[in-house]
């Protein structure tokens, strides 16, 4: 796991130039064990080092056998010693035993093809001396970020955005498109990012960048459909396929440990993995502890975990901090105990295990299909999901916004996905951003128009409501939001996450389970629960997701936590975006309980700490902060 920073250029650079040293150096925390530059006439590739494998012979850039190819990767291969050994039976000479090596041979001797032939997680960048070409490429589901940009005649790349603000050709301005689609989703929800001019590149693809142009291309996407197979094998192999992947995550020549929360995903990880050391955290005692219910677990099936209680003094402290490593505002709360969660991890290891990508692979989300133990409710639902689309979607309709019990179960088990589902998180609705904006930030992607170019990609292929949903958080939420925070968080501690249920090989598996054995009346990601039943106790596989637990509600009524956050609404530039009057009253509404609007004022305040970090002061990374 590392960072990598760099640029292309048809002017000549100059070699003795320090502008590379600087995007790598503001990337460190990426990889503290070791740096490494190449400079040519055309190019400049950095990579900061976070050793895991082949520690002693690792150290990038590395070159191909006659120096015409040079690589920068971040990332892990886990399948990277098969491929090696047939890439020096093809003739190939090694002089590391890294993964690293392995990228640069299989693409000298694959091509593109060697995208379909590795399974990890990857961003990485190959320099072509000869054609004075740069080819790239992001894994599969986008694990590990890329952002890119054109400005002034240089081509740069990144994996964190405060890289690019090091160059100088680097313009620094405010998309004012981004905003109004954060405000709904709660994250970064277009290809372009915050910064005007800068964009990620998209999972599962890779470019080419040569005489002044990039070509981007798909070489991956998920094929959702039905299949006919029967649970009792279905539940077997999924169990395989989990152990599989989880065997080939835990290739490295460092110790590695595993996050363990009180969910049955990151519990499922843990249980098979074994590792010497699991990791836990919560917020005091109680309701927003899950730590606790993860030692009880950590006992039953002797595992060493370690858990830390946070002050919400803490939290709040760090928070400045955190938007400055998230690189764009995120106003998941989660953000913040997986920030300290990694660091209570990185005292003692360099790599851990954790549990993303199993609810958008197997439904773990009740917004996919609500199960419900109301059986007059489940037996209509039952009946009227047989139907014909037309019936059916006119059904959801008429149910959409009535008061009756199981009015909202009906609506979200029976509507069209396009019309009723954008993901994981809808925090203002269109028109309440519209009311609180200013106009110059109302001009942007519509949340529809921003979705529906993601249904468009499984348009006519006669996906069910629900598969049609995990599409969508395949390629907006999961991208979005959860694997961006997942690595900036870790990687802001030097520490390497592993997610060994986001794997290709497990997806092809989940991609063909049959919808009736996704969500049942029992609960969600019903196979994959019977999966990790053969591991875990009925009492934490059958568990009802949870989430991250974070007292938001709690600190926006507390006097400290409350003055501090209208401090910050108060400011002069807030005026510049926001109706400055209707953002006070709805924190003082919510403060003296009138109304529960915690997650619009976090979402505000995510955004206005991460503009005050890189545009009010000059993107440096902030200090922490105190509250009185």
């Amino acid at each position: 796991m590392c960072g990598i920073a760099g640029f292309v250029n048809d002017m000549p650079i100059d070699t003795k130039c320090p502008v590379l040293k600087r995007m790598t150096d503001i990337i460190a925390h990426r990889g503290p064990d070791s740096e490494g530059h190449y400079i040519d006439e055309h190019a400049a590739l950095g990579h900061r080092r976070l050793s895991i494998i082949d520690l002693g012979g690792g150290q990038q850039p590395i070159y191909n056998e006659d120096g015409s190819l040079v690589i920068t990767f971040n990332g892990e291969i886990y399948n990277y010693q098969p491929l090696r050994e047939q890439l020096i039976e093809a003739g190939h000479t090694f002089t590391t035993k890294s993964d690293t090596e392995v990228l640069l041979h299989g693409y000298e001797e694959w091509g593109v093809e060697l995208l379909q032939k590795i399974r990890g997680m990857f961003t990485f960048v190959i320099w072509d001396r000869t054609k004075r070409e740069l080819f790239g490429a992001r894994d599969h589901f986008g694990i590990k970020p890329f952002y890119y940009a054109k400005m002034n005649g240089t081509f740069m790349y990144a994996s964190e955005i405060k890289s690019l603000l090091q160059h100088p050709d680097f313009v620094k301005e405010l998309n004012e498109k981004a905003l109004k689609p954060y405000m709904t989703f709660q994250y970064p929800a277009i290809g372009e990012t915050f910064f005007k001019g800068v964009f990620k590149l998209p999972e599962g693809h890779y470019f080419t960048y040569r005489d002044g142009k990039m070509s981007i291309h798909e070489y991956y996407d998920e094929h959702f459909r039905e299949s006919s197979t029967k649970l009792d094998p279905l539940v077997d192999t999924i169990d395989r396929t989990v152990c599989d992947s989880v065997k080939a995550h835990q290739i490295a020549d460092v110790e590695v440990g595993s996050f363990l929360s009180s969910g049955v995903d990151s519990s499922y990880v843990a249980a098979v993995a074994r590792p010497e050391h699991t990791y836990s955290i919560g917020f005091g005692k109680g309701t927003y502890n899950e730590s606790q219910q993860a030692g009880e677990l950590a006992k039953l099936i002797d595992l060493n975990n370690t858990a830390e209680a946070l002050t919400d003094e803490e939290a709040f402290a760090a928070f400045p901090r955190i938007q400055w490593h998230l690189d764009e505002p995120d106003s998941n709360p989660s953000c913040v105990p997986l920030y300290f969660l990694s660091a209570l991890a990185a005292k003692d290891v360099k790599v851990v295990l954790s549990g993303e990508g199993a609810d958008e692979l197997f439904a773990g989300y009740i917004d996919y299909g609500v199960h419900t133990k109301f059986k007059p409710i489940k037996v209509l639902t039952r009946w009227l999901s047989h139907l014909p689309a037309g019936p059916r979607h006119a059904i959801a309709r008429w149910c959409k916004g009535k008061t009756f019990h199981g009015a909202w179960h009906l609506y979200a088990n029976l509507a069209p996905a396009e019309e009723s589902f954008i993901g994981q998180a809808r925090v203002f609705e269109e028109s309440e951003s519209d009311k609180l904006l200013k106009p110059e930030y109302r001009k942007a992607p519509s949340v529809q128009s921003i979705v529906d170019k993601t249904y468009a990609r499984v348009e006519g292929k006669g996906l069910s409501e629900l598969k049609k949903k995990q599409y969508l958080d395949m390629h907006q939420w999961m991208p979005g939001d959860i694997l961006l925070k997942a690595d900036k968080m870790t990687m802001a501690h030097s520490l390497e996450l592993r997610v060994p249920l986001l794997d290709k090989e497990l997806m092809a598996v989940a991609e063909q389970v049959p919808t009736k054995y996704l969500i049942t009346d029992e609960n969600t990601k019903y196979a994959f629960r019977k999966a990790a039943g053969k591991h875990l106790p009925k009492e934490w596989y059958d568990r009802e997701k949870l989430g991250f637990p974070v007292p938001i509600k709690k600190w926006l009524r507390e006097e400290k936590f409350y003055k501090y956050v209208r401090s910050v609404f108060e400011r002069d530039y807030v005026s510049k975006f926001f109706d400055q009057k209707a953002l006070l009253k709805m924190i003082d509404d919510n403060y003296a309980g009138k109304t529960d609007d915690r997650r619009k004022i976090w979402t505000v305040y995510s955004f206005l700490t991460w503009y005050d970090v890189y545009f009010v002061h000059d993107g440096s990374k902030p200090d922490i902060i105190a509250i009185a």
